[in-house]
């Protein structure tokens, strides 16, 4: 039971002090999950996070599901889930109730202006963060090249990205073991 409240405070913590979304949620899952509490390797995340923005769904929601479930199973799922939504529903739910009167204000402008700039570098700390850990020899390198490049230029859809990623990263392994064995 501990480890199950641990995981849904952990994970409302995170939830509730996350602005930006999925992607300004990394640096505190890094922190938190990988670094403080050990329940995934930064390869697992970056793993759960792929699948979490490839999966139908909100990324954080996914991630946290994910993580739930390899720590405490199914209902580790739940209670991860539960805990990184539960903040987000009370927020919305009082901003709802009072943003149509204050959103013309320039200090609430000014303020989410702020913000943005805000979850902007916080996402940019992450991805370098994570292209240090998985840019690691002349494959990745060259995935990330193609994809950075082909995300910038072409409109498709991060899926897509990902499936391509996969297939290429598979086809290279194959073809490194081949080419080992061979020699």
């Amino acid at each position: 039971m501990k480890e199950l409240l641990d995981l849904f405070f952990t994970f409302a913590r995170i939830g509730g002090l996350t602005f930006g979304g999925g992607y300004a949620m990394l640096p505190m899952l890094q922190k938190e999950v990988v670094e403080k509490r050990g329940w995934a390797t930064n390869e697992e995340l970056m793993d759960y996070y792929a699948i979490g923005q490839c999966t139908p769904g909100i990324i954080a929601v996914n991630t946290a599901t994910f993580i739930g479930n390899k720590t405490r199973g199914v209902i580790g799922g739940i209670v991860a889930t539960l805990g990184v939504v539960f903040p987000s529903l009370v927020i919305i739910t009082i901003i709802a109730a009072f943003i149509s009167n204050f959103a013309d204000l320039a200090v609430v402008k000014n303020a989410f202006a702020g913000i943005r700039v805000c979850v902007f570098v916080l996402i940019l700390n992450a991805v370098v963060k994570l292209g240090k850990s998985s840019i690691k020899d002349a494959v990745t390198l060259g995935i990330f090249l193609v994809v950075l490049v082909g995300s910038l230029l072409l409109d498709i859809s991060p899926i897509i990205f990902v499936l391509i990623a996969a297939v290429v990263g598979i086809a290279a392994q194959v073809l490194l073991k081949k080419g080992g064995a061979e020699a």
